[in-house]
């Protein structure tokens, strides 16, 4: 197999240039010149991450990236809007504390005990049984279902603003209470990554140290057609854990939902794309990017302090459809420990009126960019329908 880089990168398109640091344009240009590089596009949130960057989109011919994927497969956004005023947060504060205490679980390696355990048809999925390690992960999987990670990912309640009607979404204009979440695979995921990311390096032992991270797997052998459904599945679980997330919280308040709006990234899909004039089926990984097709409906998050926005895809092919997944990190995790204090942290989120329970200062609003200019970097990408504001947010953490 030949594992020669190419001279030089496959073109790649950008959003939001000013807001992106010199180490991910290194990580793109270096995964654009993959052999098996098609395209690529580069999201205003970007950031360096490991082989393809946070926010990379790539496209392959033949063949999938389990690192271009991502640890956390299938990590995901979903938000449930009820149609009932969001000042019932503040007037019943304890009750909705309460309810994420209570109903919701975070941190690595966590999971259900007893009479918590959830039941969904996911767990029964024909894929379980497809392959002796899937069948290995299913009962730690089981007893993670409904909770959420470490790091970035939260629950949280807060308000829900359309400025305008929308029949397609199916809300007039005004305010509503609203759910909105973040987490994934959990450890199913990141066990999958980790198997398949060895195997794919095994097999390219000579690869060019700087996208060592980057060795992917042909899909018409074994091992990438095993990693592709394992993927798939994981995606599916994904999915059922914010499910069981939501299901519960809104069992907690007893309100009836209106609208659930729900997507993904850190995940690949089989898609077509127009190059030269030429249209191509390829593999579009997004690390940290979301699907941005015609009228697809996508969540775009800023930070723990900072809005959120409901968005529906323009279809843009330079883009391989594809938009930003949240605000993204100005600081590193370590920067942000360095320089960002739990009194900044703080005194940032009383002006806006948020409560937060757990969430770690490496999360602090400070850590990431104006999500302003990140949505507004990516306007012929996306139209915002709608925002969201935190009022009471649970992360891991103390």
């Amino acid at each position: 197999m030949d594992n020669t880089l190419r001279k030089h990168s496959v073109p790649y398109s950008v959003w939001g240039k000013e807001h992106i640091d010199k180490g991910s344009f290194e990580q793109m240009d270096n995964a654009t010149k993959l052999p098996i590089a098609i395209t690529g596009a580069l999201m205003p949130d970007a950031h360096i991450g490991y082989g393809l960057p946070i926010g990379g989109v790539l496209a392959t011919e033949g063949a999938v990236i389990p690192y271009a994927v991502g640890v956390d497969i299938a990590c995901r956004m979903r938000m449930t809007i009820f149609p009932i005023k969001p000042h019932i947060i503040k007037q019943q504060k304890d009750r909705f504390k309460k309810a994420l205490t209570e109903h919701t679980l975070f941190g690595a390696g966590k999971n259900w005990r007893g009479n918590k355990l959830p039941d969904h048809p996911v767990m029964d999925d024909p894929a379980w049984k497809e392959t002796g390690f899937l069948k290995s992960l299913q009962n730690k999987a089981c007893s993670q279902l409904g909770t959420s990670g470490s790091g970035n990912h939260f629950v949280e309640w807060g308000s829900f603003t359309m400025s305008g009607d929308d029949e397609t979404f199916g809300l007039k204009a005004g305010d509503y209470l609203a759910l909105l979440s973040h987490s994934g695979s959990r450890g199913m995921g990141y066990q999958i990554a980790d198997r398949y990311s060895k195997i794919a390096r095994d097999y390219h032992p000579n690869l060019d140290k700087s996208v060592q991270h980057l060795a992917w797997l042909p899909l018409d052998w074994d091992m990438g057609r095993e990693y592709w459904l394992s993927m798939e599945l994981a995606g599916r679980y994904a999915s059922a854990n914010h499910e069981v997330i939501h299901s519960r919280l809104a069992k907690a308040i007893k309100k009836k939902p209106a609208v659930v709006i729900e997507n993904h990234h850190n995940f690949a899909w089989r898609e077509t794309v127009e190059i030269d004039g030429e249209i191509k089926d390829v593999i579009v990984h997004r690390k940290g990017a979301t699907p941005a097709g015609k009228g697809v409906l996508g969540i775009i998050p800023g930070s723990m302090g900072d809005s959120g926005f409901v968005v529906r895809g323009k279809g843009n092919n330079e883009s391989v459809n594809s938009a930003s997944h949240g605000a993204g990190r100005v600081l590193s995790r370590s920067a942000a420990k360095k320089s960002i204090t739990k009194t900044m942290r703080n005194k940032y989120l009383k002006e806006r009126g948020i409560t937060l329970i757990g969430g770690d200062l490496d999360e602090s609003p400070q850590a990431y960019k104006q999500i302003e200019d990140v949505i507004n970097a990516q306007s012929d990408l996306v139209e915002v329908i709608g925002e969201f504001k935190p009022v009471i947010v649970r992360m891991d953490g103390k």
